[in-house]
This record gives C-alpha cells, structure tokens and sequence, in this order.
C-alpha cells in the first residue's frame, strides 16, 4: 500500500471531487435562505429547516411531476427490459434469415443522435394522437440499441452446452430463455435495468416536447418551472433535488451486488 500511495491519493481527491457537491446539496436542503446567501460559505445551516419540502409542494405540483415521473420510468425500464431480452436471445441464439443483417441495423441506431431522430418520432407520435399521453411518453423509449446489444453479447458468453442439454430435454425456446438463459444473466439484466431507470428518470428533452400540459410533466420539467417560481431561492431548488435522487438510490442500492457482478464479469470467458 505504501508503494503505491500517489495511487490512493488521487483517487481519494477524485472521491472528494465527486462528493463535494452532493453533500453540498444535501445540506443546501435544509439551509435557510440567509444561510445560502453568506459569505463566507457556511457548510451546515445554522438552523435546520425541513420546510423547505414542504414549501416545493407548495409551488409547483411536485408530487404530480414524482407519480408521472415515477410511472413513466417504471414502464419504460419494463418495457424496454422486455423489448431488448426477447431481442437479444432471438439474436444471440436463434437462426434465422437475415439475423446479422438485423444486428447491424440494431447497431446502427446507436450511431444517430437522438436530435437527429427527435422530429421523425414526433410526427409519428402526433399522427398517433399521442402527444401529451401516457403512450406518447412511454412507447417511443421501449426500443433501446444499447440494451439489446448489451444483452446479446452476455447470453452468449452462456455456454451452449446449457441450451443443447434443455432441447434434449423438450425445453423450447421460452423455456430456455426463462429457466436457462435469465438465471444465468441477472448481473447484466441488473445493469440494463439501473442504466435504463437512470437515464428515463433524468430524460428532460422528449418530456418537454411530447407533453403541453401540467398534468403530463415529469419530474426533470417539473423541476425547470421551479426554478421559474422560485427565482433565487436556491435551498428550494436543492431540497426538491435531494427528493428527486431518492429513486434513483435506491434502485442502485437493491441492484448493487448485481451490477458488481456484472463489471466483475465483463472480459472473462465461461
């Protein structure tokens, strides 16, 4: 340890780094707004105030913004979840004509920008009659590229032995896919789900263009009209951000051990 100990220093001042503005905002939840305003900076509020959350509520429909946000990721990582398994085993274990044609064009989705798709998506969307609805939110985001190569790539580090040893059995492809193939890959079907949830519950862009109305906000547009409402009074804006991170931890804490798993796994050959 002590041969390398410049390793564990700059590691130690990237920790900090990283640190420093989460602990910054969490206790910015609880300051006054005296207390905000002060130089020099003061690290903990002279008085912690919880009124902060309840004022957030007050003005903006935040907990309309947390339930469609809610509702909105838990769909979409689901589905998406679904969509890219039967995708994935269909492309890592099945024959079928033109299957490295699809795969190209799977990966070819991840070389457009989503700027470039956005327009298309909402003419389909608006011909649809889905803008400012649940499906308009939802069902554009439920094909991801990311994760069905993701996917595929881990259902084929399986052993094949594995399948041959189900179809001699009788198993078929459903049942080797749920009773062979998933249990097998829970590491990577835990790192799709946290990336999933992660990335739909910060999703700011498409929100603010498929949705007109209140109602239909989620959280990430919710959050921009409070900093309209709220102007300079930054503890709201940080309370309201410690409320909306709570998700986000705990599906990483219950996916943790998975998702280790996972990184543990990536480059080793079974």
């Amino acid at each position: 340890m002590r041969k390398h100990w410049w390793v564990y220093a700059i590691l130690s001042i990237g920790l900090i780094a990283m640190l420093f503005p989460f602990l910054w905002m969490v206790l910015s939840a609880f300051k006054t707004n005296a207390d905000v305003y002060v130089y020099p900076p003061k690290w903990f509020p002279s008085q912690w105030n919880f009124d902060n959350f309840k004022r957030v509520f007050e003005m903006v429909p935040f907990a309309l913004y947390y339930f469609n946000s809610l509702l909105v990721t838990v769909l979409v990582t689901y589905g998406q979840l679904i969509v890219s398994i039967l995708a994935a085993f269909a492309l890592s274990r099945l024959n079928f004509p033109f299957k490295n044609t699809i795969f190209i064009i799977v990966v070819s989705t991840m070389l457009m920008p989503f700027v470039v798709t956005m327009i298309p998506v909402f003419l389909i969307v608006s011909s649809f009659k889905w803008i400012d609805t649940y499906q308009g939110l939802v069902i554009p985001a439920l094909f991801s590229g990311f994760s069905i190569i993701f996917l595929r790539q881990f259902f084929i580090s399986i052993p094949q032995d594995l399948q041959d040893a189900a179809m001699i059995d009788g198993c078929g492809f459903f049942r080797i896919l749920f009773q062979v193939i998933l249990p097998n890959a829970k590491p990577a079907i835990a790192t799709i789900t946290l990336f999933n949830f992660l990335g739909e519950w910060r999703n700011y862009l498409w929100p603010l263009i498929v949705t007109n109305t209140t109602k239909m906000r989620t959280l990430p547009v919710g959050l921009r009209y409070l900093m309209t409402e709220g102007g300079g009074e930054y503890h709201l804006m940080m309370a309201a951000s410690l409320m909306a991170i709570l998700p986000v931890l705990l599906v990483y804490i219950f996916s943790e051990k998975q998702f280790i798993k996972s990184v543990t796994f990536t480059g080793l050959k079974t």
